[in-house]
């Protein structure tokens, strides 16, 4: 599940990005290309990327089982 989380926060991020770059014109070529909706979403994906791959980093590490 870790490491799920870890893939699924990078894939987040580097979409994100794009995304980003994309709706604040920086990437031309695409209908997103200065759309300020592309723009915010790719910052709403940058940070549930950020979120997932802290969790699936830094996140609990027992699988269910109690720490004693």
């Amino acid at each position: 599940m870790r490491t799920t989380l870890v893939i699924v926060g990078v894939v987040l991020i580097a979409v994100g990005v794009v995304w980003f770059l994309q709706g604040s014109g920086h990437l031309a070529g695409s209908f997103m290309s200065g759309s300020s909706f592309w723009e915010w979403t790719g910052v709403v994906a940058v940070i549930a990327g950020v979120a997932a791959l802290a969790r699936g980093a830094f996140g609990s590490r027992a699988s269910g089982a109690h720490n004693t």
